[in-house]
């Protein structure tokens, strides 16, 4: 049998993805590696040269950095993408006091970014 001619997916985004959290993080490669039960190189090679993980892996390191697979996989994300994600899972940790300082903060981002549209509509 022949065998079927399909494009692999470029999973290159998705590495770039799990080196910018994994930094992000602080983590080395091999304490990540070590904690997953996989080799520093297959991590390496995933981060730098779109390697496909296997299916297990992947769904690890979604789950790991709070990375959106919708971003990756859908032309068109229909969840948070990993941004949000990722800032979910920082609110998660967060005391009343501090998520109070982030919803004031956001406000006045809000306010500015608001104002700064309304500015260059007008010019």
């Amino acid at each position: 049998m022949a065998k079927r001619p399909v494009e692999k997916y470029d999973f290159k985004a998705f590495g770039e993805a799990i080196k910018a959290a994994r930094t992000g993080r602080k983590e080395s490669r091999k304490q990540v590696s070590d904690e997953m039960y996989i080799s520093p190189r297959y991590l390496a090679n995933i981060e730098n040269k779109g390697q496909h993980p296997s299916l297990q892996i992947f769904f690890e390191l979604m789950l790991r950095y709070n990375i959106s697979v919708d971003q990756f996989l859908l032309d068109t994300p229909a969840g948070k993408d990993t941004k949000r994600r990722q800032l979910d899972a920082l609110l998660d940790d967060m005391s009343d006091n501090g998520i109070r300082i982030v919803t004031a903060t956001a406000k006045e981002i809000s306010e500015v970014e608001k104002e700064d549209n309304k500015n260059v509509r007008q010019n």
